[in-house]
């Protein structure tokens, strides 16, 4: 059966068949598929340029440097994580970057001041990343993450493939360890985002993100002290909002 054969819808049967189909395939040549293959013209990169999406936008610019690369702009990130960005977009030639951004007059009503992560941290995510991420991706019948199991027990036992509404998303990298990342990134001669060094193994917004402890798992420092500990756009199917 080729990958022709699989009929393509978002919910959980395709994705059930997709996984026991190409869950052995290495990351690359299962983004290749992807890209070429099974989506091709209708699936997105989404990376937030953190500690070590460097790993997935390598792989990608090997394949189509024309590949959308959705980034969220919340408008709080940190400025090293911005200044990476550029870095990196410019080192590996990437031609697609969708900016995704939160709407002006949501932020206006709901956060004036900057300070909802203080108050109510989802609903700051939501206006921030959840509903600008789910405008982005409207024409996508497909989008890429890089989520590890490792990363946290909230992630242990995410699939290759999973279902989100109509659109099929897919974790490449799920089965890779933090000594993969490193050596992938090592052997690609990729730069480190500069706050890794700091003790930020997984970075967000500024006002939420802060260094991990020994010990610690990797997203630990995000919404530290609180039960929080997605942002909310693996939470459910992604919209624009319409209609809330």
């Amino acid at each position: 059966m080729s990958a022709h054969d699989i009929k393509m819808f978002g919910d959980q049967v395709a994705a059930s068949r997709l996984e026991g189909k190409f869950a052995l395939m290495k990351a690359g040549s299962l983004l290749r598929l992807a890209i070429e293959d099974l989506y091709p013209g209708r699936i997105a990169l989404v990376s937030s340029f953190g500690a070590d999406s460097a790993v997935l936008l390598h792989m990608v610019s090997e394949i189509d440097k024309k590949t959308p690369i959705v980034f969220v702009d919340t408008g709080q990130l940190f400025p090293e994580t911005l200044a990476y960005r550029d870095e990196l977009v410019a080192r590996l030639g990437l031609e697609n970057i969708v900016v995704a951004e939160p709407e002006a007059a949501t932020l206006a009503a709901e956060d004036p001041e900057k300070f909802l992560f203080a108050s109510d941290p989802d609903r700051c995510c939501d206006i921030r990343k959840v509903l600008p991420l789910g405008k982005a991706l409207e024409n996508y019948e497909a989008w890429i993450t890089g989520r590890k199991s490792f990363q946290s027990a909230t992630r242990a036992a995410v699939p290759l493939f999973e279902a989100e509404g109509e659109r099929v998303k897919i974790n490449p990298l799920v089965g890779w360890s933090a000594g993969d990342l490193l050596a992938y990134i090592a052997k690609a001669g990729l730069p480190p985002h500069p706050l890794v060094a700091k003790g930020f193994p997984s970075i967000g917004c500024l006002p939420c993100t802060s260094a991990v402890k020994p010990g610690e798992d990797p997203r630990a420092g995000r919404w530290r002290g609180r039960a929080k500990t997605e942002c909310g756009i693996h939470l459910g199917a992604l919209t624009a909002g319409a209609g809330i």
